[in-house]
């Protein structure tokens, strides 16, 4: 593995400019303050060798088509320090046991407010979650859809879709539950805009630690499997209540392997070229730490109230500060995410259990990744040795055992996918069929079966 990356380390990041994209397309429509229109990805900043940028970069198998927005962009480097940060359109962020109970009906936008509440169906009838947000909007409560599925099947957002718009007075959407329906609303949100030209005011009400609520992106799965996905400033929710009455009753399983999935957010935005130093890399920092605690901690007691309410706003540290500045995706490991998540109907929690720690592991090879992860040590409870590649391998030797301790998947087996699938998960997460970058990720690959 190792040799490989070293290989993949010299190659020149122009070689990477004349990808084509693979046959499995991840398709994202965003703003050019984002990403320029009519290229793959942005340019590569010079303070980056090429693997770090291939892997950095990420989702080679997305295509984007621009809006209208403008912004100025700015890439963050190291040496020297420089960078810039731009905050989301976030407006209140409550915390804390009863905080729905709490704080809801003043979160509304305005005293005459309908609310539509989207959902999935487990919340909807195993819990009486869906039931109380109801009661607690009384009149203001415009309807509700829960059957929004895993990965967001674009069948489940159209049907919401229809529901939304045949209502004029609906000015709000609740989103309840993990990333589906938080996604879902954010779409329905930019496909009423298109319509209409109105945004809805997107109060979300996280049940797991997938951070889906810290972003601009929204991802559905198209009927034929592909991951398609939105992307604008618009769509980052005004509102973020975490009430850990809730989190109660997610099953620990999900709540684990999404706490899992906010690590591997944490982790691949301290290697990211265009992350802010500061509150970015801080919170990711942070929240890296937070988490490894505070997971094993939930895993001996998942009943701890205060202990789920840190875990929530680990979860926020380590996408919410992510700011409107960011390019492209996070990194190797969520691009791996996203090629084996809907074609496999793999939850992602469980795809960075199964890629993060192996990921790690390989940016270690990358001197300026690992300058980044070695940072992590001291928040794990660890020294560091003074060598940034031991260290960051130590990162990753970590991720792996918490992955083991926690009792979560580090198998693909276990989800039916055979070895003849490894091309095609390498091709869908590097958007190449040989070279390099390819022969060190399906390296990788090869190793998630074991």
């Amino acid at each position: 593995m190792q040799q490989f990356a070293k290989r993949a380390i010299s190659t020149s990041a122009k070689s990477f400019s004349r990808l084509e994209p693979p046959k499995h397309q991840i398709t994202c429509i965003c703003s050019s303050s984002l990403f320029q229109p009519g290229r793959l990805h942005p340019p590569a900043s010079e303070s980056h060798n090429a693997l770090s940028h291939t892997f950095l970069r990420s989702f080679p198998s997305i295509r984007f088509t621009s809006t209208k927005t403008k912004a100025k962009m700015t890439d963050a480097t190291n040496h020297p320090l420089s960078g810039l940060w731009q905050p989301t359109q976030l407006q209140k962020l409550h915390y804390g046991a009863d905080s729905v109970k709490k704080h809801l009906l003043d979160c509304l936008p305005s005293e005459n407010s309908k609310a539509f509440i989207i959902t999935g169906s487990s919340l909807a009838t195993k819990t009486p979650l869906v039931k109380q947000v109801e009661s607690l909007l009384g009149a203001k409560h415009a309807g509700t859809f829960s059957k929004i599925g895993q990965h967001a099947p674009v069948a489940d957002l159209d049907a919401a879709t229809e529901l939304v718009n045949k209502d004029s007075s609906i000015d709000t959407v609740i989103s309840i539950g993990g990333g589906s329906p938080i996604d879902s609303a954010k779409a329905i949100s930019h496909r009423l805009h298109d319509k209409s030209g109105k945004w809805l005011y997107h109060i979300a009400i996280p049940t797991t630690l997938s951070a889906s609520e810290c972003t601009m992106m929204a991802g559905y799965t198209e009927k034929d499997g592909v991951k398609t996905g939105v992307r604008g400033k618009e769509l980052v929710p005004h509102v973020v209540l975490y009430d850990a009455t809730f989190a109660l009753h997610t099953p620990e399983r999900l709540w684990l392997s999404t706490g899992l999935r906010a690590m591997d957010h944490a982790i691949e935005l301290l290697y990211h070229p265009t992350a802010s130093e500061m509150p970015a890399r801080w919170m990711a920092l942070q929240a890296a730490g937070s988490l490894f605690s505070g997971l094993s901690k939930y895993k001996s007691d998942p009943k701890d109230s205060d202990n789920i309410t840190s875990l929530q706003l680990a979860s926020f540290a380590s996408l919410g500060y992510l700011g409107y500045n960011i390019k492209g995706g996070l990194g190797l490991s969520h691009a791996l995410g996203y090629a084996l998540g809907s074609p496999y109907n793999i939850p992602h929690g469980i795809t960075s259990c199964l890629t993060l720690g192996h990921v790690v592991k390989l940016k270690a090879a990358d001197p300026a990744a690992a300058e980044q992860i070695a940072r992590l040590l001291p928040f794990i409870g660890e020294s560091t040795s003074g060598d940034k590649k031991k260290d960051a391998e130590r990162v990753g030797e970590r991720v792996l055992g918490l992955v083991k301790d926690l009792g979560l998947d580090s198998d693909l087996r276990n989800y039916e996918v055979g070895k003849d699938q490894i091309p095609v998960i390498t091709k869908r997460a590097t958007g190449q069929e040989s070279g390099d970058v390819y022969d060190a990720v399906e390296g990788l690959v090869k190793g998630l079966f074991v």
